[in-house]
């Protein structure tokens, strides 16, 4: 059985940061591209940053130079450092697993910045 538990939201002012923690099981962890993705209340889910099997990183452009994905194959756990926090950052925040036509998601942690 697979499963995403995401951990590490919470409410935080601006400015701040906060860490995400993503761990993994049922699956080859290091197979797999990690992702964050976000959802706003009322506004579609988006992308955040991924990580490929050979840690190549991908961001969104509203993140670039505040967040940092980084992932752990030993402990299967993909984080995600996200600093200089904004109101606008609030949402909820999702971990995803893909490996060609495998696609996992976590349930998403509540991540609220007060201005």
């Amino acid at each position: 059985q697979v499963q995403l538990v995401e951990s590490g939201g919470g409410l935080v002012q601006a400015g701040g940061s906060l860490r995400l923690s993503c761990a993994a099981s049922g699956i080859i962890f290091s197979m797999y591209t990690m992702g964050w993705y976000r959802q706003a209340p009322g506004k579609q889910r988006e992308l955040v940053a991924t990580m490929t099997s050979d840690s190549s990183a991908n961001y969104a452009d509203f993140v670039k130079g505040r967040f940092t994905i980084l992932r752990d194959n030993a402990k299967n756990t993909v984080y995600l450092q996200m600093n200089s926090l904004k109101p606008e950052d609030t949402a909820v925040y999702y971990c995803n697993a893909v490996l060609k036509w495998l696609n996992y998601w976590g349930q998403g942690t509540q991540v609220t910045v007060s201005s």
